[in-house]
């Protein structure tokens, strides 16, 4: 009977064992599985004790508990006479990681083209890592009319298919600055999901379904080689009932999976929008707007600010106020990283320059990529992954919270009123 029993036992001590082992396997897989992602989204609403946006803190993390920083990809554009803010502009803005489009509108004459171009090909910065490019073909762009909707969805159209590992869109003109540096905005982009449209949208149109939506325009920069002002029909047309339209800012930061839907996408509806903003008066005010709001794929992406400091009269005008010294407080409270509209050669931007960029005349705004020493610390490239956020993390950060916010980031997408 003993004999018997010892036999049983060995046969269920084995079973026994692996089972435990297995169990011991699975517990441990799970218990990895639980931990937060380092990259999440939410993390990054997170407050801790310790902020990741101070720079003595930042020294002490190791690399790997970092997120890789995003690229982003800028299409600069300016009419005549902007060949220098482009280059200014291009300059405070740089970075070795990042993407740059330059379009000079068609009406500039070739010698201001091609001093900005002959800039472009000889600074030894955009040689190493040749990622500027200027628009050859340039477009005739009308001032309230559609074709400011074609030179941005050229510009883009060229960055995809001229880089392929950008992150994010940005379009901006010679008349905007920003007020805080590359390192900044890449640092605090570095904890987004990287689908996020920053975009200022709202269904409730006004007046301007009157002055805008019904009447029917025509762009003469589509088929003329001459600037001059939108031409008006006669006719009006009623409020669209296939889709929802959607107005705000022209200036914005998409996505670029939103990009390549708007360009190369699968559905019909980026296209029959393009089709019916062509007769639609300031349409970059819109388009994107309408296109985002009405597809069910990106329709919960969007974030409803446009990342710019602008200010306004009261009631608004056609045209925003020119920024000017009295303004720079305003501006660097508001935690936005890019501010227009500026005069040419206002002294607001070399104090931005000075305060914000650490800029000096001439130069790119200095980053962790440079290594160099004496009046051009850029001068010497090291390691473009590097970055070496400073305040102005901080009040973007504090800006993107409170846009991230619940229940407000939910609250103010693509809302019907």
């Amino acid at each position: 009977m003993n004999t018997s029993f010892s036999i049983m036992e060995r046969k269920w001590r084995i079973p026994l064992a692996v089972s435990i082992f297995i169990s011991l396997i699975m517990l441990l897989i799970a218990g990895m599985s639980l931990k937060p992602s380092t990259g999440s989204y939410f993390s990054f609403l997170q407050r801790e004790e310790s902020s990741i946006f101070v720079e003595n803190n930042i020294v002490g993390l190791p690399v790997t508990s970092l997120p890789a920083p995003p690229r982003l990809a800028y299409l600069i554009s300016g009419n005549k006479g902007d060949g220098m803010r482009i280059r200014r502009t291009l300059q405070a803005l740089y970075h070795p990681r990042n993407y740059y489009v330059l379009h000079l509108d068609l009406e500039a004459p070739p010698k201001e083209r091609v001093e900005l171009a002959r800039y472009m090909r000889s600074d030894p910065a955009f040689q190493e890592t040749n990622n500027v490019i200027m628009i050859g073909k340039a477009n005739l762009v009308t001032y309230r009319g559609p074709t400011m909707i074609s030179t941005t969805l050229h510009g883009a159209a060229i960055l995809l298919r001229s880089f392929k590992d950008w992150d994010w869109f940005i379009n901006l003109s010679a008349s905007d600055y920003p007020l805080v540096t590359q390192d900044d905005i890449l640092h605090v982009f570095s904890f987004l999901p990287r689908d996020l449209n920053f975009i200022e949208h709202t269904s409730n149109i006004g007046w301007k379904e009157f002055q805008r939506a019904k009447p029917i325009i025509i762009d003469p920069g589509l088929y003329m080689n001459r600037k001059s002002d939108i031409f008006w029909a006669t006719q009006r047309r009623a409020l669209p009932t296939a889709f929802r339209l959607f107005t705000g800012s022209a200036w914005a930061v998409l996505s670029r999976s939103f990009m390549e839907f708007t360009i190369m996408g699968w559905d019909n509806l980026p296209r029959v929008l393009l089709m019916y903003y062509t007769n639609f008066v300031s349409s970059p005010e819109g388009y994107f707007h309408t296109v985002l709001c009405n597809s069910p794929e990106f329709k919960n992406t969007t974030v409803n600010h446009d990342l710019h400091y602008i200010a306004w009269d009261n009631p608004p005008k056609q045209h925003p106020l020119a920024l000017t010294l009295k303004d720079f407080q305003n501006m660097t409270s508001s935690g936005a990283p890019f501010a227009r509209k500026f005069s040419k050669d206002d002294p607001v931007l070399s104090f931005i320059d000075k305060q914000l960029l650490g800029r000096s005349p001439g130069m790119f705004s200095p980053g962790g990529w440079c290594v160099g020493a004496g009046a051009d610390p850029c001068g010497v490239r090291g390691d473009a992954a590097v970055l070496r956020p400073g305040p102005g993390a901080r009040r973007l950060q504090g800006l993107i919270e409170r846009l991230l916010a619940k229940p407000r980031f939910r609250s103010e997408q693509c809302i019907l009123t």
